[in-house]
């Protein structure tokens, strides 16, 4: 069973998805970690073990795939179906529609995704650039989330590198007050707050820890967690899958040099990233901004976060960009 189910006094939908029980140890792991190498459904010789793939790219010898898309074998929701709306007493509920696919970035799995070349990773980003483009013509579908979980602490429970998509048919509350605060700040001062916020970084530079000419990494003003950091694009757009193919390659350099650095100052941290955009059935907005928050998995959110929605960070932005500025990788990102 798939359902959503709204929150009546927040808002707020949760997915019910039942199936996703049946996983393997989804609740009992022996493992203190997710280690990388070892038997893999990823793997090349086991395709036949994941469901039948969407897209693959090919640059190995031989013409064999280096990435590929495939739907998930537990998803949380199913492209199949009506979308439904219903009743239950005071409550309101719908159809569990959605798209839920899994991109497997390697066919190594010893591998990690920052330790892969700049052209590999550019793949991933084409990727979720191709089939969210794919998706986005189904009209029932709003919202694109596109995520990676690295390690155990972040939610992972594979450990070949790999990253994933979920298609939902609303707009997550994240999303809306993220487009609601940069159109309060527009209203006002007929500016993006994003690119606002992207020139005061680069004048004030104690936050950045990386950029080039197409994008900007630093730690937030108001990071809530240690070494928090966002990648963002310097071009003004809502829109991830309206980035373009030098962008694409200029995001890969940036990443890789960002995922490096987190390595070498945390020890190879659990972490998880996710593209923050618009809704894909809407056109471009003038307020708002895509970008990418990267969270390492250092620090526990406890009772006080849940209860307030307010996070104490032990660390200043400014310190953790100058320690991971200061971890250079040994080979050129």
């Amino acid at each position: 069973m798939q359902e959503f189910r709204k929150d009546p006094i927040t808002g707020r939908w949760v997915i019910i998805s039942t199936e996703r029980a049946r996983r393997p140890h989804a609740f009992a792991r022996e493992a203190s970690s997710v280690p990388h190498g070892g038997p893999s459904p990823f793997t090349v010789g086991n395709e036949a073990q994941t469901q039948p793939e969407l897209l693959a790219y090919h640059h190995g010898e031989g013409g064999a795939w280096s990435l590929r898309v495939v739907p998930n074998r537990y998803p949380a929701l199913r492209v199949e179906g009506t979308l439904e709306h219903a009743g239950d007493g005071m409550y309101d509920q719908m159809s569990g529609i959605g798209a839920h696919e899994v991109v497997i970035e390697t066919p190594d799995p010893n591998v990690a995704l920052a330790d892969l070349p700049e052209a590999r990773i550019a793949d991933l980003f084409w990727a979720f650039r191709d089939r969210v483009n794919d998706l986005k013509r189904d009209f029932r579908l709003r919202y694109m989330v596109l995520f990676k979980n690295h390690g155990e602490g972040a939610g992972a429970t594979i450990g070949h590198s790999h990253s994933q998509l979920i298609a939902l048919p609303v707009v997550p509350r994240t999303c809306d007050e993220e487009i609601a605060g940069g159109k309060r700040y527009f209203d006002y001062r007929s500016r993006c707050i994003y690119c606002d916020m992207l020139k005061q970084e680069l004048q004030t530079q104690s936050r950045i820890v990386s950029s080039n000419d197409g994008f900007v990494a630093f730690a937030p003003y108001a990071s809530r967690f240690p070494f928090e950091t966002w990648v963002m694009p310097r071009r003004h757009t809502s829109h991830f899958e309206s980035v373009t193919d030098p962008e694409v390659r200029q995001l890969a350099a940036t990443m890789k040099q960002v995922l490096q650095r987190l390595d070498l100052a945390l020890e190879k941290p659990a972490f998880n990233f996710v593209i923050h955009s618009a809704p894909v059935q809407e056109g471009p907005i003038e307020h708002y901004h895509w970008h990418i928050e990267i969270i390492p998995r250092v620090i526990r959110v406890a009772g006080f976060e849940w209860s307030t929605g307010i996070y104490i960070n032990p660390t200043a932005p400014e310190e953790a960009a100058q320690f991971l500025r200061d971890a250079r990788p040994a080979s050129p990102a």
